[in-house]
């Protein structure tokens, strides 16, 4: 690997950790945010999901823009952006001011993916091991984002997470400036690119998006729930931790295992047919769920990390199958409809569970999600065939 790809994966690396982060904050902050402001849970479900539809929002022109003005400044824009909305949610005096602050960080953090992965497969040559460098490190702001979120409002208050994160991200901006060079996007030749393609295989494509719609879908209903649902059961272990520190504790705990999910999907693509691979991963996911929803104490906790390690296998299998899925050319404008599709359009599951979670119980959730994922294996066996017949 040369210094110019460490350079670009270090960076790419750090915006994809300080992104899911700054995400996964606010459902760890759930109980927390829940007796400040005296709302419901179908409120903050409501809540996630404007954040989380802003989030997948901003994708399809951020791609778009992408193809215009390139990688870099878009990883600015995200940046500066980001961190910017993160301290007007820091500085938030009302519950309606926060939603606002979670809105503008939940679009500006839509620009990431459509950049950085645009650039990771375009300046990478080893595209499924550097998509997994890539996923780890946004399993690690997965695992960090929770844990910093509750310690922080232990300690000072929640509206800390929300500046150090912005700070953190002021910094990368820094970076960004300083160690990748500004070229023009249209002076740089196609051939250059590493993983060029010519082609477009639309009907994988399309079917692709779907499976990974519902993967979204199912994403943000157990990931805003997953923090109350192990705070409220896992009363025999740790007792003497509180609710909000369990809230941050053991999510930390499934999106660690989600590193090693990264590092499995790595290897798994290498050796495998990687559509087919990516059908029997989100068949995996299935029975974790399910789990989930029956199980409480050390049963609850060890399902979770193996929810964990299926879940997050699928993402550096799934970011390679749109670069070889579509032309050098329009690579951000398909990676922005997966991230809209999978993140804006998977966003309203949070809300939906929201009112599974206030009139069913939280644990109903995670059986619900499973059941999401049914379709997603469906479109995935029909991608798969697609991709062998191109």
């Amino acid at each position: 690997m040369t210094r110019f790809e460490k350079i670009i994966l270090s960076i790419t690396g750090g915006s994809h950790l300080s992104v899911h982060a700054l995400m996964l904050a606010l459902p760890s902050l759930i109980p927390v945010i829940r007796n400040e402001f005296n709302v419901g849970l179908d409120t903050l479900g409501f809540v996630v999901s404007v954040s989380a539809f802003m989030f997948g929002l901003g994708a399809i022109p951020a791609g778009w823009a992408e193809k215009r003005f390139g990688g870099r400044s878009l990883l600015l824009i995200y940046q500066v952006g980001s961190s910017l909305s993160a301290l007007l949610v820091a500085l938030s005096s009302s519950f309606i001011m926060m939603i606002v602050g979670l809105g503008f960080m939940g679009f500006f953090c839509s620009i990431y993916h459509p950049a950085g992965l645009t650039l990771i497969s375009h300046r990478v040559k080893s595209l499924t091991r550097g998509m997994a460098i890539h996923g780890i490190f946004g399993s690690t702001g997965s695992a960090l984002g929770p844990l910093l979120a509750t310690t922080l409002a232990a300690l000072i208050s929640w509206r800390s997470a929300y500046a150090f994160l912005g700070i953190f991200n002021a910094i990368l901006a820094v970076g960004t400036y300083l160690t990748i060079p500004y070229r023009k996007r249209s002076e740089i030749p196609e051939e250059e690119f590493a993983n060029h393609n010519i082609n477009t295989n639309k009907p994988a494509l399309i079917f692709y998006f779907l499976a990974n719609g519902f993967m979204g879908m199912a994403y943000y209903g157990f990931t805003t729930f997953m923090p109350l649902h192990f705070a409220e059961n896992t009363t025999s272990i740790l007792p003497n931790l509180t609710e909000n520190m369990k809230a941050g504790l053991f999510p930390t705990m499934v999106f660690i295992a989600g590193i090693g999910g990264q590092i499995i999907g790595a290897r798994i693509g290498e050796r495998f047919h990687k559509p087919t691979a990516l059908m029997y991963i989100i068949m995996a996911n299935i029975p974790f769920l399910i789990l989930m929803g029956y199980t409480s104490d050390i049963f609850l906790i060890i399902s979770g990390i193996f929810l964990g390690i299926a879940y997050f296998s699928n993402q550096p299998i799934g970011n390679t199958l749109i670069a070889n899925f579509t032309n050098s050319q329009n690579r951000g404008i398909g990676y922005g409809f997966s991230f809209f599709i999978s993140f804006g359009i998977g966003s309203f599951a949070a809300g939906f569970s929201g009112l599974i979670a206030e009139n069913m119980g939280v644990a109903a959730v995670f059986p619900a999600m499973g059941i999401l994922l049914i379709p997603s294996v469906l479109f995935a066996f029909l991608m798969s065939r697609a991709a062998r017949s191109s």
